[in-house]
């Protein structure tokens, strides 16, 4: 009897094996018993073919209507067409060859199975020359039991169709032999899951839907306990690395700058900063995730936990992900600091440290000045992009790593600055502005401790959301403009936002006229078009709705400099209207900006318009964000925008998000292993099963760091954690 690793070309054959490997990456029994039924269909259940779609590669069951041959127009011979039917929508197929023997199998009131790849001609919906089978009972004693019967449809391609995946599953499963479970006895009984071998077979020959979602739960806890325990190492060792604890130090720089903060700390930014305090009180390194709605105050808690560290003899740096961010993060520390911030220099406090920032454009003078305080730890705070990784940067004594935008940067360049520390490893705290659920946490950011910040700090203003159908009502996009225009009459400031720079990224969408400006005349008429950039729309804005007013641009192509020069005019007010790409995104904080215009709003996504948004209101006056889209009414991309126009609960989008994305894309292209690896489990949908696994893992671990004693779990984990794998889980 076969086991697990046995090679498809042993049991299939070379030929089968060969396509299994191209089409899908399957070389063992494990790996094709592992690739699941997508869903199950009964023979009796007709597909909606309504909801069919151009360019899907599709299987559907369907009844046929009628067939007929007719001659070719274009060329000698004759085809078949063939109309089915789910007793509403009807699809055609076409056949070129062999007509007369289609036409006898597909006789009218036939039911099969057809798969090929949606196209229209003519105005119909149709297969070209699909693959299909048959389904039929061969008495009428059978036709009952048949007709109930479930039938797996597997994730296929053209080249390899359902029914071929479902006769090599079952020459697999007619030779597979008893297999070590990765799930502990104790456990399966605890939860009253199935063997792992009955799972298997349970899930590609089901008796029923019962038997399916059973053998289903079990092979999800499989892919959850595995991924756990992996994460639960990882915390265990993480808890056995040297790090070199920071203290609170009573009457030091961060007590003089809480005595300096012209607010309260909300109750959940005291509860988080005590956790944070406490961390970096020990004796092994930090691993937190901070996360927070749109102006929650990360920043304040990030700089209380760099002034401990300081405080403590150490240095902090802080590795933003574009070099807008950066610059504002050192403005806004200097700025919180204050005289905190100016050690050894004309007005700074008795007690202060120095912030340096280093970024890729730097001035030689001034790089090299941000590098030797660095070095010799005149700096505290180190404040710089991925410049901060080159080989060049050392530290005195680096003691804490705030890394902005996880999602951003790279596995090799978190490593990277983590390895600067000397000897011991530093304490690490990961913010994020875009809220994850609690699953997707543990999942992704499965070994760091999650904290949470929900509230937000008083006197920001509200923010009214509304989407604007420029090619339906052409009027809302010229109100739209109105808006912005009075809002600078009062002396307040607007961003437009677009998804491109423009010139060289692409084709251009420069508006000869105003019509994405203003809206088209005739919406049946607006050209499919690229998105729009912002090198187009700030010059058709300057000649058009906006004519006298100051506009400034900004994005990631203009040289430092230049990006300096229009940030800081946006900053003092010397500039009305910023015209921007989605650099403005997070931390650039300009309270006097009361208006924000996302052009093309429905090329962006729910967490990212929400983190855009939250650049206005951030001041006394109430923001208003006006997301721009050509989107038809009842398309899900203007479903996705009333969804963010409806709430400001970070929380609830980001679950709106989850949604609306495929589960790989969730889980981020840094944890290509882990997409690979959950091929059933669902962040989103199997939260309490994610809960409990992470429970028993920890338990697991707790009791036996190594798992000798579960060889089976332990080479399950071993399989995952391949060199890939490894360094990514390692370098989180």
């Amino acid at each position: 009897m076969a086991g697990l690793e046995e090679s498809l070309r042993v049991t299939l054959g070379g030929k089968a094996a060969a396509k299994l490997d191209t089409a899908f990456g399957l070389t063992t029994a494990g790996d094709l018993l592992r690739h699941y039924p997508r869903r199950y269909a009964r023979r009796g259940e007709l597909t909606d073919l309504a909801s069919l779609r151009d360019g899907d590669q599709v299987t559907v069951f369907a009844q046929v209507e009628k067939a007929y041959v007719r001659r070719m127009r274009a060329r000698r011979g004759q085809l078949l067409e063939v109309t089915v039917t789910d007793g509403r929508a009807r699809l055609a197929l076409t056949f070129f060859n062999k007509v007369q023997y289609w036409e006898r199998q597909l006789a009218p009131g036939r039911h099969a199975m057809f798969a090929g790849r949606v196209s229209t001609f003519k105005g119909k919906r149709q297969l070209a020359h699909p693959e299909f089978k048959l389904l039929g009972a061969d008495d009428a004693a059978k036709a009952a039991e048949y007709a109930a019967e479930l039938i797996p449809v597997y994730p296929a391609t053209k080249d390899v169709s359902t029914w071929d995946i479902e006769k090599c599953m079952q020459i697999v499963l007619d030779t597979l032999g008893e297999l070590d479970d990765p799930l502990p006895a104790p456990l399966r009984e605890r939860y009253r899951l199935a063997g792992l071998a009955d799972a298997l077979r349970s899930v590609h020959r089901p008796a029923d839907d019962a038997e399916a979602d059973r053998a289903r739960v079990r092979l999800k806890w499989d892919e959850a306990l595995v991924l756990q325990s992996v994460l639960a190492q990882r915390r265990l060792a993480a808890t056995a690395l040297p790090a070199t604890a920071r203290p609170v130090h009573e009457g030091g720089l961060a007590d003089a700058f809480d005595a300096r903060l012209p607010f309260s700390l909300t109750a959940g930014q005291r509860d988080v900063g005590a956790a944070i305090a406490a961390d970096l009180a020990r004796d092994h390194p930090m691993h937190r995730l901070l996360q927070g709605e749109v102006g929650s105050g990360k920043t304040v808690i990030a700089v209380r936990a760099m002034l401990q560290v300081i405080d403590a003899g150490g240095q902090a740096a802080l590795l933003a992900p574009t070099e807008v961010l950066a610059q504002q993060h050192y403005r806004s520390v200097s700025d919180l600091l204050g005289p905190l911030g100016q050690a050894g220099r004309l007005g700074g406090a008795e007690v202060a440290t120095r912030v340096a920032l280093l970024t890729g454009s730097q001035p030689a003078a001034a790089r090299r000045e941000a590098l030797l305080d660095a070095a010799s730890g005149a700096a505290g705070i180190v404040i710089g992009t991925h410049a901060l990784l080159a080989e060049q940067v050392q530290f005195a004594d680096l003691g804490l790593v705030v890394v902005d935008e996880q999602h951003r940067f790279g596995v090799e360049q978190r490593d990277a600055l983590r390895g600067k520390a000397q000897g011991a490893r530093p304490h690490v705290l990961v913010m994020t502005a875009t809220p994850i659920p609690r699953t997707v946490a543990m999942t992704v950011y499965g070994d760091l401790d999650v904290s949470t910040l929900s509230e937000l700090p008083g006197g920001r203003s509200p923010i009214a959301t509304h989407v604007v159908p420029a090619a339906e009502k052409p009027r809302f996009l010229e109100r739209a403009w109105e808006r912005v225009r009075e809002e600078a009459e009062k002396g307040r400031q607007a961003y437009v936002v677009c998804p491109r720079i423009g010139g060289d990224d692409g084709a251009s969408a420069a508006p000869a006229d105003f019509d994405v400006l203003i809206g088209p005349d005739d919406e049946d008429e607006a050209p499919a078009r690229p998105p729009l950039a912002v090198l187009d729309v700030a010059p058709a804005l300057e000649q058009g709705p906006l004519a006298g007013l100051r506009l400034r641009v900004m994005h990631g192509r203009l040289p430092t400099d230049d990006k300096d020069s229009a940030m800081r005019a946006f900053a003092d007010g010397s500039a009305d209207v910023l015209v921007s790409t989605t650099v403005v995104e997070v931390g650039v904080d300009v309270p006097n900006a009361t208006v924000m215009v996302i052009m093309d709003a429905d090329r962006f996504g729910v967490s990212q318009l929400h983190q855009l948004r939250g650049r206005v209101g951030r001041g006394t006056e109430p923001g208003l964000c006006l997301l721009v889209t050509e989107a038809p009414e009842g398309s899900k991309a203007r479903q996705r925008l009333a969804d963010v126009a409806a709430t400001m609960d970070g929380f609830r989008l980001a679950e709106i998000d989850l949604e609306q994305r495929r589960e790989g894309d969730v889980l981020g292209a840094a944890q290509a292993g882990r997409k690979k690896s959950l091929k059933l489990l669902s962040v989103l949908h199997d939260r309490d099963l994610i809960v409990a696994a992470r429970e028993e893992a920890t338990s697991l671990v707790d009791a036996d760091p190594d798992l000798a004693g579960y060889p089976a779990l332990a080479a399950e984990m071993s399989a995952l954690l391949d060199e890939e794998q490894a360094g990514f889980l390692e370098k989180t």
